[in-house]
C-alpha cells in the first residue's frame, strides 16, 4: 500500500513550518494563524465549532484562542441569548493580519499545485475531500472515547 498519509503529513508539516516562520513577525506562532483565519472568515463562531473545523480537541483550541485574545488578535463577546456562550471575533489587529495570511495561503497553493492542469487540481481536491471524510469518521469515533480495531 502506498504511504499516502506520510506524504500528506510531510506536506502539512512543511507548510506549517513555513507559515510559522513567516508569521513570526506578526507574533503568530504554532498554528495560531489557522484559528485566526477561521475566526476572520466566520466572525461570531464559538470555540467548539472552531475546534471541530480545525480538527483539534477543545483544550488545544482553548490554548490557541487564549493566546490570540491575549495578543489582541481576537475578542470574546457574550452571546445575547446565552451568557455562557462566548462568540469569537477578530479585532482590528486580527483583521489587519488576515490579508497577509490569505496571500501566503494562496501562494502556497499555487506553489504546491504548479505543473498540474485544472483537471488534475480538481481531481486532487475531490480525492482529498474523500480522504478527509473517511478520516473524520474515525476522528469523531475516537474523540467520543471509542477505540478503533486494527
Amino acid at each position: 500500500m502506498k504511504e499516502i498519509l506520510r506524504e500528506v503529513g510531510m506536506i502539512a508539516r512543511a507548510l506549517d513550518s513555513i507559515s510559522n516562520i513567516e508569521f513570526k513577525k506578526y507574533d503568530l506562532t504554532k498554528g495560531q494563524y489557522l484559528y485566526l483565519v477561521r475566526i476572520c472568515e466566520n466572525p461570531g463562531i464559538i470555540q467548539e465549532k472552531l475546534a471541530e473545523m480545525i480538527k483539534v480537541d477543545r483544550t488545544t483550541a482553548a490554548r490557541a484562542i487564549q493566546k490570540l485574545e491575549f495578543n489582541g488578535f481576537i475578542e470574546k463577546n457574550d452571546d445575547q441569548y446565552n451568557q455562557k456562550i462566548k462568540k469569537l471575533f477578530p479585532t482590528e489587529k486580527g483583521k489587519s493580519v488576515y490579508p497577509f495570511i490569505k496571500k501566503e495561503n494562496d501562494y502556497s497553493n499555487m506553489v504546491a499545485l504548479s505543473g498540474f492542469s485544472e483537471s488534475e487540481v480538481e481531481t486532487i481536491f475531490n480525492l482529498l475531500q474523500r480522504v478527509r471524510k473517511n478520516v473524520e469518521k474515525d476522528w469523531e469515533f475516537v474523540k467520543k472515547g471509542n477505540k478503533r480495531n486494527y
